[in-house]
């Protein structure tokens, strides 16, 4: 567990804001125009007021001071569009930063799946609720930097309109700051419930884009089961759950502005009482243009103390979506996800930056595999009583080793146990005698492959399913294809190694999806190949195919410099025959343990 202090939400903004600290000045620069550019036609008005009483200052004429209002109104139009540009390029630079932190650090943890700890329960997140995070959570912090800059903008203007209130008159000013002791005091008695609301919408729209994306993956699993009504009615529930709070956040939301807003009015009624009387006494009087000029500036005035309540609401929310991020990627500091990484981005002429060469895996000496050694390795899963324990076997270089066993028995897990996909909760694992500390860092290519029981594969072309970016010569491929067994499937395709297989493969036949999934194994040459059943989805001749090529004969190896071992889920007799140790697992743990003829002769000798 990471025992660093949490970061102040004001420092992750800041840590934002220095990201582009240049685009972020010329930014700021332009709001604070826009905000303050109402100044001058205050003055103008004033002017115009005063010479319709004959109290003017300048000299200008009615029509002369009309067309310079109208001047300067064109010029404050460029400026907005001015501040519209960069802050688009602000707004979705911080969006992408906080996406691309967010996905690197998933990438990094490839625990099981992600998980969030509520209410001191551990909970895993679907792909689909996922989603929220990177969209809904990812906009609202930008949003909260979007507004630090026209919040700034909206104060300096302030503090000038203020200057300008109190050369009018002092006293009808004071009443100015009624409103914004009044909103401070709200939000600080408020703050749980702006939280807790938005943690609870932020939760009901996770399950509602949750249950979409296992919908969507599971289509004919619903239709099979005859399943439609049942899974509709679960996503009307969730739906209504999701309209009920988001209805209970909006409207307290309005409550909240419209306290704001009332507040604000309240002191401009005040103001305005005062300032009735004052043109009415017998003391100091009040121009008309004063007047004027005075109401044009306290709009200016009250509606930055609006905006500050506001700022600090969504000051509130955007701390709640820190805390949900972070959950996401637990054990890591929020300080992550706003790390200055680089970025590779388009132009404003929508010219692509040139990538970073993909970094290509190197074999040492120390990544050749002698032995592998598992050592009492226990996982238990949360809440549960499923799981492996105590188990302990070895591997030996070039050996094929089978685990087996029923539905249910843990296979799957020890796979995953091993490769740490899984946190481990007792145990060792020792590769050539040399314990592994981090077996999900360590367990890649060149010294570990691995396929589930699922293949996953991406919508793009074969070649680029089999390469992920590994730079390999077209004999390289073929040579993979040929083990995978699958030459014969790529002479039938029309584009051969540029035909796109579709939303997870879903144009490949279940055989072909593991072929190919096998042979993005095979060209990086590992030094381990781990198969979750991998053979499942094949046909008898062409498995026994496939494990012969893996496998080639004593006499060829000596052309072969790589030398593969195995581990396999399998329950097919061919496997087994043809391991040279085979683990039988029985509700998690080992129930035997040796050769086809040790484990199967003994079964028929009782």
């Amino acid at each position: 567990m990471n025992s660093t202090k949490k970061p102040k939400h004001w420092q992750l903004l800041w840590q934002l804001i220095r990201y582009k600290p240049k685009l972020y000045i010329i930014d700021s620069i332009y709001w604070i125009l826009i905000m303050g550019s109402p100044a001058l036609p205050g003055l103008i008005i004033r002017e115009f007021f005063n010479r319709l009483t004959n109290e003017t200052q300048l000299g200008l004429s009615p029509i002369s001071l009309i067309v310079l209002l109208l001047v300067l109104n064109l010029v404050y139009l460029v400026v907005i569009f001015a501040g519209r540009v960069t802050k688009t390029q602000h707004r979705f630079l911080m969006r992408s930063l906080l996406r691309h932190n967010l996905l690197d650090q998933l990438f990094k943890n490839p625990t099981a799946r992600p998980m969030i700890v509520n209410q001191d329960v551990q909970k895993t997140v679907s792909q689909g609720e996922i989603i929220s995070y990177f969209r809904d959570d990812a906009e609202q912090i930008e949003d909260n930097v979007a507004w630090i800059s026209e919040v700034s903008g909206q104060g300096i203007f302030a503090v000038f309109c203020l200057g300008i209130l109190l050369s009018i008159n002092v006293q009808m000013t004071v009443f100015v700051f009624l409103p914004l002791v009044g909103m401070i005091k709200i939000i600080d008695s408020a703050e749980t419930r702006i939280k807790k609301y938005r943690k609870a919408s932020r939760q009901a729209t996770a399950k509602v884009t949750g249950i979409l994306g296992e919908i969507f993956g599971s289509v004919q699993a619903i239709k099979v089961a005859g399943a439609e009504k049942n899974v509709l009615d679960y996503f009307r529930t969730l739906n209504d759950q999701r309209r009920q709070t988001m209805v209970k956040e909006s409207l307290f939301n309005a409550i909240l502005s419209s306290s704001f807003q009332n507040m604000v009015n309240l002191g401009t009624g005040i103001i305005l009482l005062l300032a009735s009387q004052l043109m009415q006494s017998g003391g100091k009087q009040l121009t008309i243009g004063d007047f004027a000029l005075f109401i044009y500036n306290l709009f200016f005035v009250t509606n930055f103390f609006t905006g500050v309540g506001g700022f600090m609401a969504l000051s509130k929310h955007a701390e709640v979506s820190f805390d949900r991020m972070a959950s996401l990627v637990s054990g890591a500091s929020e300080d992550i996800l706003v790390a200055p990484n680089q970025l590779y981005l388009n132009d404003l002429n929508g010219r692509q930056k040139d990538l970073p060469e993909i970094e290509q895996p190197s074999r040492n000496e120390g990544d050749h595999l002698q032995s592998l050694r598992v050592s009492h390795l226990t996982y238990i899963y949360p809440g549960t009583n499923q799981g492996v324990i105590d188990i302990s076997f070895e591997i030996q270089r070039g050996s094929l080793t089978v685990i087996t066993g029923h539905i249910g028995s843990g296979k799957t897990t020890l796979l995953r146990l091993l490769l740490g996909l899984l946190h481990k909760q007792d145990g060792c694992i020792y590769w050539n005698g040399n314990i592994i500390e981090n077996p999900e860092s360590f367990f890649v290519p060149p010294r570990s492959a691995y396929t589930p029981q699922i293949p996953q594969l991406f919508s793009y072309t074969l070649r680029e399913n089999i390469l992920l970016g590994l730079s390999k010569s077209e004999a390289d491929i073929a040579t993979a294809l040929n083990m995978a067994v699958f030459e014969q499937d790529l002479a039938t395709m029309n584009e051969s190694l540029e035909t796109l297989v579709g939303s997870k493969g879903v144009r490949l036949s279940g055989g072909q999806m593991q072929r190919v999934a096998a042979a993005r194994m095979f060209i990086r040459k590992p030094e381990l190949l781990v198969f979750d059943d991998l053979s499942s989805a094949l046909d008898v001749e062409t498995e026994l195919a496939l494990w012969s090529r893996i496998f080639v004969d004593s006499t060829e190896q000596g052309k072969n410099p790589w030398t593969p071992t195995c581990l396999v889920v399998s329950h097919r007799p061919a496997v087994l025959r043809r391991a040279d140790q085979i683990i039988v697992m029985k509700a998690g743990r080992v129930e035997k343990k040796g050769t086809f003829a040790e484990i199967f002769s003994h079964e028929q000798a009782n």
